[in-house]
């Protein structure tokens, strides 16, 4: 370990795409150099909008990243996922400046995945180490990792990272021919549900399922009208600036798939996801039409005929919704981890970590029996 340094660089895109990739693989999209620098090169993701990009490298005896955390300095706790405004406020009642904060995360994206980008696996203690580190050296009041893979969740907590769960639904593939196999296992009531929710959707309408070059400025344009609506409501301001959107067709338009629901021509809605090695991941959905049921249509059946399609395992359709228990979407678990280095704040913050766990897993076990699937 004595030839491993460590390194802070300003941007994804101060380090060359090959040498990010090769550490963080091809399965999750939203870590990857070309997600990523998309959303620098935006402006999506800057000081000025409270996400300062910062990554955090551990370079090998080869002079190479060994170990990425795609960090970003925080000045506030929007567009997380998960809420530690509670926290903040506790923090600061006690005398304390909780921002900035170090979030290693994929901005805007609530999507579990590696948080730790690792070439060489050994490097990993180091990497968390060195995010402490820069934690500690900065007078800052924490660091979180949100969203971590669960594979990764134990290598934070033999560094003595706090572990919060939360809940979100996933479709799983079963090895399914079609959607009706999939319709087969759920009971006759839901069926029936489903499928009148489907034609409901779609009567009128026209479906497309567009990837790569087949999206052009048209329905780039189009998505933005939808994203703009749905991002004022719920956010007050979108995130993402209009320039990401064809940034991120031009690298990554193969794992782009947008699925648009048009009238007589013109599109009214519509549905962004992402393609990853096993999932397909919903992200973002807009309409400047009201249609009852569309937005399940778009963003949960249609989703599922895609992955059925190629083959995927499994629909991750973004945070929270219990609607989509009714629809096939079981709950899981998500992690979270989080460094606090002030004593008697790690000591408030564990224990109300440990009350809301009994709580989400609790919770968790009962959504569990509300799956639509038959029993026996």
């Amino acid at each position: 370990m004595s030839s491993i340094t460590a390194r802070m660089v300003e941007g994804v895109s101060a380090i060359p795409a090959a040498d990010w990739d090769a550490c963080a693989g091809t399965g999750n999209p939203f870590v990857g150099h070309a997600f990523l620098s998309a959303l620098e090169e935006s402006g999506s993701v800057d000081a000025r909008s409270g996400w300062q990009p910062l990554p955090v490298v551990v370079d090998g005896a080869d002079g190479r990243p060994a170990g990425i955390a795609p960090s970003y300095a925080k000045s506030h706790s929007q567009g997380e996922y998960v809420f530690d405004h509670a926290w903040a406020d506790a923090w600061e009642r006690a005398g304390g400046r909780y921002y900035p904060k170090l979030q290693i995360a994929a901005p805007f994206t609530p999507v579990p995945g590696p948080r730790l980008l690792l070439r060489d696996a050994a490097v990993a203690p180091a990497l968390i180490a060195a995010l402490e580190a820069v934690t500690d050296r900065h007078q800052l009041s924490s660091a979180h990792a949100t969203f971590v893979a669960p594979d990764q969740v134990p290598l934070f907590e033999a560094a003595g990272w706090l572990v919060r769960q939360g809940t979100q639904y996933h479709w799983r593939n079963q090895g399914y021919a079609g959607f009706d196999d999939f319709l087969a296992q759920l009971s006759s009531r839901k069926r029936k549900a489903i499928r009148k929710e489907r034609a409901a959707a779609v009567a009128g309408l026209t479906i497309r399922h567009l990837t790569g070059a087949e999206i052009g400025e048209r329905e780039w344009d189009a998505f933005w009208g939808f994203y703009q609506d749905t991002g004022s409501r719920k956010w007050g301001r979108p995130y993402l600036t209009r320039g990401f959107f064809p940034l991120l067709g031009e690298k990554m338009g193969d794992r782009v798939l947008l699925i648009l629901a048009e009238r007589d021509g013109r599109p009214i809605a519509g549905a962004l996801n992402l393609i990853g090695d096993e999932a397909i991941y919903g992200r973002y959905w807009g309409c400047v039409e009201e249609v009852p049921f569309l937005h399940f249509e778009l963003c949960y059946y249609q989703a599922i005929d895609a992955a059925i399609a190629r083959g995927l395992a499994t629909v991750e359709a973004g945070a929270q919704g219990e609607h989509k228990l009714a629809r096939g979407y079981a709950p899981v678990a998500t992690f979270s981890a989080h460094y606090l280095p002030d004593p008697g704040f790690r000591r408030a913050v564990a224990d109300f970590l440990e009350r809301e766990r009994d709580a989400i897993e609790q919770d968790r076990a009962f959504l569990n029996q509300m799956t639509p699937f038959r029993r026996g």
